[in-house]
């Protein structure tokens, strides 16, 4: 008998703006008063999980790690189609960097039992690193599966799914025991909009919080203190000068050859 199918997709809460700010003393990036977002290549982890969903059966509970604030992002994956929503948030978890930040998701998902698939964007735009999702398997000891633009096959009963991924130099076709964690390109899907009836029923939805104390993850590997990656510093780069030469003539082929003539002299043709 196949137990019902139990997926967990993480959406990162992100800046929904381009003034990024960092704290000087920490180096890590000022979330506080900031309006936020879902990561948009969440979405597509969203619809792909809730695809899986529809096609076998089962739950989605979507999970993020941040502050108080994120459980609104929580709500939006509800509003989507999630069944329910998890918020690892605490004093301790500030400032995780990604190698953190993917144990203390494996700590959760190993407190909820039995997972039988994780689904994650490829990357965040905050951080763009692509990390989380593969340390994530490296923590639980599960086989990844990245860069995956489509879900050819999911057995249940085999405890196996096939996937499609897309590399630089073609298409993969890739086979890997559940439980497993996968990583989704926006070339998967197109996400859904949230409905009326979604939207109330994330409104009404409870989402729990849980700290290291629940989830059972050591305190010490997590936060700046549990983070090997250090940032020695951070700056914006200083803005490029650029000059611009007017090309007129009075025919458009006329402007063509100059522009020829131009690119030519620079050796950029």
């Amino acid at each position: 008998m196949v137990s019902e199918m139990r997926i967990v997709v993480m959406c990162k809460s992100v800046p929904d703006t381009m003034d990024v700010r960092f704290d000087p003393q920490t180096k890590t990036m000022v979330r506080a008063g900031v309006a936020t977002t879902i990561n948009p290549f969440d979405l597509f982890a969203i619809e792909a999980a809730l695809r899986l969903r529809e096609q076998h059966g089962g739950t989605v509970t979507a999970m993020t790690m941040g502050p108080s604030a994120a459980q609104r992002e929580l709500q939006d994956a509800i509003a989507m189609g999630c069944d329910d929503a998890v918020l690892l948030s605490s004093p301790a978890y500030a400032g995780s960097d990604t190698w953190a930040t993917a144990y203390a998701l494996a700590c959760a998902v190993r407190y909820m039992g039995e997972v039988d698939l994780i689904v994650c964007g490829r990357q965040a735009q905050d951080g763009d690193t692509g990390q989380v999702g593969p340390g994530i398997a490296r923590q639980l000891g599960w086989p990844q599966v990245t860069y995956v633009s489509r879900v050819c096959e999911l057995d249940l009963m085999a405890r196996r799914i096939v996937v499609e991924r897309l590399l630089e130099d073609g298409r993969q076709t890739l086979a890997a025991q559940l439980p497993a964690v996968m990583t989704v390109l926006k070339d998967a899907n197109l996400p859904r909009t949230a409905t009326l009836r979604g939207m109330r029923r994330a409104h009404r939805a409870v989402v729990p919080t849980w700290g290291p104390e629940i989830t059972g993850a050591d305190p010490r590997l997590v936060g700046l203190d549990g983070s090997p990656t250090r940032v020695v510093r951070v700056f914006s780069p200083t803005a490029r000068q650029g000059q611009v030469q007017w090309i007129t003539a009075a025919t458009p082929q006329k402007v063509a050859e100059g522009l020829l003539a131009a690119l030519t002299a620079e050796q950029l043709v």
